[in-house]
């Protein structure tokens, strides 16, 4: 039995990750260790981790890495406290195979530890572009460190072999993120109306903004210009979901609430949904406004516009029900005038997703029963082109 090792340390990152849980965990020929780390274990956001455990997983090893600090001295101390806590649960562990998805800080700590311990690293979402972030540069450095590769599409897994990365270990899989959406029964209107204690209007958004972290001192003057914009339409109900542990996070964690506060006719904020609630709101929203990868990967599944605010996503393969718009009061004003068009509203039915059939957690277990892990040897794959001068 091979055992797999799957790092998570944010909420969003597990409710994409669940379903691949699942499928190693019901596979005879894996055994699944769950290493649980970051803002699960941090009652700021949630002690998310009690999601995992009402799932039905069983959580072999926690790290707490978080300080109570978003700066980045801060987030960088809590890079080196990953670092030892990882490297130390990886010792007790002793996987064959480490998985670990995305582009957080809290990954790379893994990554690297899991590379020193020289267990092979399974990267799922590589070869992506964020370039508004600094996201964008953990991501390839994973990347790097990683033996096996699972991006989303076929145009990110040529990405992956121009950074050198051998095509016979990089496979296109889809967005797992899609998975959930094929294989959860979602809430009924009713019933996320009941637990959210929020009753949906003709028009409602579902808001989702984080720092964007390579424009230093941005984060504030952009979502206020969010939040002003909001504040006009008045017709139009919304739910918050809150920023991750990033530098300035908490800023818009405390503009989300004093926004809420004064509105709180028509507005709520949750510092975590859960996927199920996450998934369930989309049915019943006419788009994401802000600038996380959901309204990106996710939303046009469910044929509703994405409000993409800034340069966060920039990079990132788009559907046509995304619409782009600068962080300011005019260009934000204008993608709502935009949403709630009579010509933008027709077109969302016909909208397709580029990032997968739903059936990506499938692919990712055969390749992990299958792959030959007797050399992790990873040579430079070198590709026979011209660089301008």
């Amino acid at each position: 039995m091979r055992s797999i090792c799957v790092f998570t340390g944010t909420r969003a990152e597990y409710g994409l990750l669940r379903p691949l849980l699942r499928a190693i965990q019901e596979d005879s020929a894996l055994q699944l260790q769950l290493l649980v780390s970051g803002m699960h274990l941090s009652p700021e956001f949630g002690l998310t981790y009690r999601d995992i455990l009402a799932d039905g997983f069983t959580i072999d090893e926690r790290v707490e890495i978080l300080l109570s600090s978003d700066t980045p001295v801060g987030i960088s101390k809590s890079v080196g406290l990953g670092a030892i806590g990882y490297a130390e649960a990886l010792e007790r562990l002793q996987p064959d195979i480490a998985v670990v998805l995305g582009d957080r800080f809290e990954a790379l700590a893994f990554a690297v530890a899991a590379y020193i311990h020289r267990i092979p690293i399974a990267h799922i979402h590589g070869g992506e572009a964020t370039y508004g972030a600094i996201d964008e540069g953990i991501r390839h450095a994973i990347t790097k460190l990683s033996f096996l590769h699972f991006p989303s599409t076929e145009e990110y897994r040529r990405i992956i072999i121009q950074l050198g990365e051998s095509p016979d270990r990089v496979f296109a899989v889809g967005a797992l993120g899609l998975d959930n959406i094929r294989t959860m029964r979602l809430l009924t209107k009713q019933e996320l109306e009941r637990q959210l204690g929020f009753q949906f209007g003709k028009k409602n958004l579902l808001v989702t903004f984080h720092p964007v972290t390579l424009e230093k001192g941005k984060t504030e003057p952009y979502f206020r210009a969010l939040l002003n914009v909001l504040d006009r339409f008045r017709e139009i109900k919304l739910i918050f979901t809150k920023a991750n542990a990033d530098t300035e996070g908490r800023i818009i964690n405390q503009m989300i609430d004093q926004f809420v506060e004064s509105h709180s006719d028509r507005a709520v904020a949750f510092t975590s949904l859960g996927q199920l609630r996450y998934l369930s709101t989309l049915q019943f929203v006419d788009a994401v406004v802000g600038n996380s990868s959901s309204g990106i990967i996710e939303a046009p599944s469910f044929h509703i516009g994405t409000i993409n605010i800034g340069s966060r996503q920039d990079g990132r393969i788009r559907a046509r029900s995304v619409i782009d718009c600068d962080p300011t009061e005019d260009s934000i004003e204008r993608a709502i005038q935009q949403l709630y068009s009579p010509d933008f509203q027709s077109m969302l039915p016909t909208v397709q997703n580029p990032y997968g059939d739903g059936h990506a957690a499938e692919r990712i277990v055969e390749v992990l029963k299958q792959v030959d892990l007797r050399s992790v040897i990873k040579p430079f794959y070198k590709i026979d082109f011209q660089v301008p001068a």
